[in-house]
């Protein structure tokens, strides 16, 4: 059985504390007065050399005072200043909530990732994984939270904040958007809470009843619960492409409601299943190093690794193909997505490229580095950040533009929910033996090898 040291337990506190503290400053200091926003964007044109269009705007307003013309001009072009200061000061207090939702995001998503990776191993009768099931569920224990977390956040910025996330939950927005209009049957509120539930209530339903199978089969003198968690899993796997999909429609896609890509699901997909896997293996590490998992050999990590390395190919196969096919085709309300991110995200949108693609392929190409946990370790954080930047430019251009920045919103987020799924995660692993007991194909888990 794993014993929750007591130093993990106190860091995942301390993580979880210092994220409370840096989220409630971020929230804090969001709030900006119009005035102050207008002080802020004259100091930036200033700094951007703004000073020769302040003298010439100076120039046009102390012109001729019997222009009718010009004197509608400056009313005009003060209506838009205050427009653009009011679109800012909304872009700045939209921050701290995508900070928060892109964190806990990314950590719900590792664990559906991992869900997903636990049931087709289930469903194809895997012969090398068994032995890694435990360390699945345990993993899989964070989602149920996890995921009312995020679909609370999205809420929560439509109802206790201002909209700070989905602007198709604004009925000024609405009433002006006829593209919105258009989708209102899918995109309102209350459908949007139901079908949240619905996604949460199924993932979390055969995470329970697989589990449930897998602890009883320890002590069963049959396979029945082999193939109860067999069917079951055949089954949850057609459920999960489908609210797979729908979810990243829902809680990611449509934060850009004039956007939209047919390849959308299959890209979110691969991100969380990499990253669900390479999460595995960092546990399956730590765990080794504490003198736990010894019935894990190096095999074990060589093909977690290899999964890793495949499925970073295959985001790439999609990011690639989706991008390539929108600017091929040049169509101006699917370009906007990539000319958004290219004018304001150049970096994390090209960076996230070299970590996720770039990185992996250099590290985990030779069979020998995967065998090697340190290697591993190093590779597994730099795809875990690329996939954090990933989400990270999938939310903030179209919630806070080009005001974006990894600062203390950012990073408190990502500490807040990193010490939680610690503390939900390990502490799952401390309800059960770690090694499936009546497992069919334990033992040929146990004896794998090349």
């Amino acid at each position: 059985m794993y014993t929750f040291s007591n130093k993990l337990r106190t860091f995942s506190f301390a993580l979880i504390i210092l994220g409370l503290l840096g989220v409630g400053y971020g929230f804090m200091t969001s709030h900006k007065s119009l005035e102050e926003v207008k002080t802020m964007l004259a100091d930036e044109a200033s700094a951007h050399g703004g000073g020769h269009a302040e003298a010439a705007s100076h120039e046009m307003v102390a012109g001729p005072s019997g222009d009718q013309s010009h004197g509608e001009t400056v009313v005009e072009e003060a209506h838009h200043g205050d427009e653009h200061a009011e679109h800012v000061q909304h872009q700045i207090a939209n921050r701290p909530w995508s900070a928060l939702y892109v964190a806990a995001f990314f950590f719900m998503m590792i664990s559906l990732g991992i869900l997903a990776f636990y049931a087709i191993q289930i469903a194809s009768q895997a012969g090398w994984s068994p032995v890694l099931f435990r360390v699945m569920e345990g993993m899989t224990a964070y989602l149920l939270p996890g995921a009312l977390i995020v679909l609370g956040i999205a809420i929560a910025s439509g109802t206790l904040g201002h909209y700070n996330l989905f602007i198709w939950m604004d009925p000024e927005v609405v009433a002006h958007d006829k593209l919105i209009q258009g989708k209102t049957s899918w995109l309102n509120l209350p459908w949007f809470a139901i079908r949240g539930l619905i996604y949460i209530a199924g993932w979390s339903l055969y995470r329970y009843f697989s589990r449930k199978f897998s602890i009883a089969q320890d002590t069963a003198e049959d396979n029945v619960n082999f193939k109860k968690a067999f069917r079951i899993s055949a089954a949850f796997l057609v459920f999960f492409i489908y609210t797979e999909s729908m979810m990243s429609w829902d809680w990611i896609m449509s934060v850009d409601p004039h956007w939209f890509s047919t390849l959308f699901g299959w890209y979110v997909f691969a991100s969380m299943f990499v990253s669900g896997i390479t999460v595995l293996s960092l546990i399956i590490i730590y765990l080794k190093s504490r003198n736990y998992l010894e019935f894990v050999n190096e095999n074990h990590l060589h093909d977690v690794a290899k999964f890793m390395f495949a499925f970073s190919i295959f985001w790439t196969y999609l990011w690639f193909s989706q991008f390539m096919l929108i600017w091929y085709s040049n169509i101006p309300e699917e370009v906007t997505y990539f000319v958004t991110r290219f004018g304001d995200y150049k970096l994390p949108f090209l960076g996230m490229v070299v970590m996720n693609f770039v990185f992996p392929i250099l590290m985990l190409m030779n069979a020998d580095f995967k065998r090697v946990p340190w290697f591993v370790v190093m590779t597994g954080l730099v795809i875990l950040a690329g996939h954090y930047v990933d989400i990270f430019n999938m939310i903030m251009p179209a919630t806070v533009g080009d005001r974006w920045y990894i600062g203390i919103p950012e990073i408190s987020s990502l500490l807040l929910f990193a010490g939680l799924f610690i503390l939900v995660v390990f502490t799952a692993l401390t309800k059960a033996p770690l090694l499936v007991k009546g497992y069919p194909f334990r033992k040929e888990s146990e004896q794998f090898h090349y």
